[in-house]
């Protein structure tokens, strides 16, 4: 088949166990034409994402955010909005309702905003793997200004003990699970976005400008957010560490994320 554009997960599939982009993946990347799109495709926000692309070599490259929630493209590396779809100011003011009956730690994501409760051990965390500081501020506050300004979040997250998030879990999709995706990407962690988006949505947007069909592209993933991802493109890749989920839509499982498997596929199919 073609391949004219590569989309890939970042957590659990392109990064190492450190975290890291090893020196194989960039240099199976690197050894790509500079025109060829790279497309990153992720629930963390543009900041989180976008050292990545400088690793790469590949700032001018658009970038999908909190899973389709937020869809920039770079021109002169000025990131420029393609597509916004946010969570309401009143239905984060829910989410927060529930939550209330827990210690449940809950970030709130806008643009290139992230905004935590505290410095907390959750907000350490995060900044530690993000690489992005948190302004922190009351969830009062951030959602009062949002309601004079009619904005909303392009994700919550919400992290705690597994118990205390399975039981919010268990509330927030008895009462959300027709307008927004709740993900569990960890035992510890709710990620909340828009039903009406995915990693899918957000590449055919990107795609519709570079006038690159869907079936020319090499996708990469490990989890639920990226099944549709992996089933709407040409070829479609789950790395071994993916959940079974993944696999089954998959046209090929390539190695772990801290096995290459990304740059083994690549080196494979276009090198």
């Amino acid at each position: 088949m073609k391949i004219s554009a590569i989309c890939t997960d970042i957590d659990g599939t392109l990064l190492d166990k450190t975290r890291q982009l090893s020196t194989r993946t960039l240099k199976a990347f690197a050894a790509l034409p500079s025109d060829f799109p790279i497309i990153l495709a992720s629930s963390r926000m543009p900041g989180a994402m976008a050292h990545l692309l400088e690793e790469f070599g590949r700032v001018a490259n658009p970038l999908i955010c909190y899973n389709g929630g937020f869809v920039i493209r770079s021109k002169n590396e000025d990131y420029q909005q393609v597509s916004s779809t946010y969570i309401d100011a009143n239905t984060c003011r829910e989410i927060f309702a529930f939550a209330s009956e827990t210690s449940v730690h809950i970030s709130l994501y806008s643009g290139d905003s992230w905004f935590a409760p505290s410095k907390d051990k959750w907000t350490v965390k995060e900044e530690m793997v993000t690489k992005v500081k948190a302004t922190i501020d009351n969830h009062h506050s951030v959602l009062g200004n949002w309601e004079e300004n009619s904005r909303g979040a392009h994700k919550v997250m919400c992290m705690g003990t597994a118990e205390e998030i399975q039981w919010l879990y268990d509330q927030l999709i008895e009462n959300f699970s027709s307008s927004l995706h709740l993900y569990r990407s960890k035992d510890t962690y709710i990620e909340i976005a828009p039903k009406s988006i995915s990693k899918a949505s957000g590449l055919r947007q990107i795609l519709a400008e570079a006038a690159i069909p869907m079936a020319e592209v090499l996708a990469f993933g490990d989890n639920f957010n990226d099944i549709s991802l992996i089933e709407e493109v040409g070829y479609g890749v789950a790395v071994a560490n993916a959940r079974d989920e993944v696999k089954k839509v998959a046209k090929e499982i390539t190695e772990s994320n801290t096995a290459d498997g990304v740059a083994i596929t690549i080196e494979k199919l276009l090198l």
